[in-house]
């Protein structure tokens, strides 16, 4: 890796700007305090890694659905093409 990428303090809940990449994920280091991680920092992590997730599988269910389509109307488009050559 070409140089340690700068550390980012979480923000405060509701104010993600950019969404997490990988690198952020693998990368984290959370503060150790005096009886160890501080619970409150790990669990907004947490939240926030669970909710990327959950807008990236609804996005993904939705892209699936718009290519199932897509292909449906591809294939109703090809068979009427076909049987327009079909009856000339």
């Amino acid at each position: 890796m070409a140089g340690r990428r700068e550390e980012q303090r979480p923000p405060e809940a509701g104010q993600h700007k950019l969404p997490l990449r990988p690198w952020q994920i693998r990368e984290r280091h959370f503060n150790v305090r005096r009886k160890g991680l501080d619970p409150v920092e790990i669990r907004a992590f947490l939240h926030r890694v669970a909710d990327e997730l959950t807008v990236a599988q609804t996005a993904l269910v939705a892209v699936r659905e718009e290519n199932v389509r897509i292909k449906d109307a591809l294939r109703t488009w090809q068979s009427a093409q076909a049987a327009k050559r079909h009856y000339r």
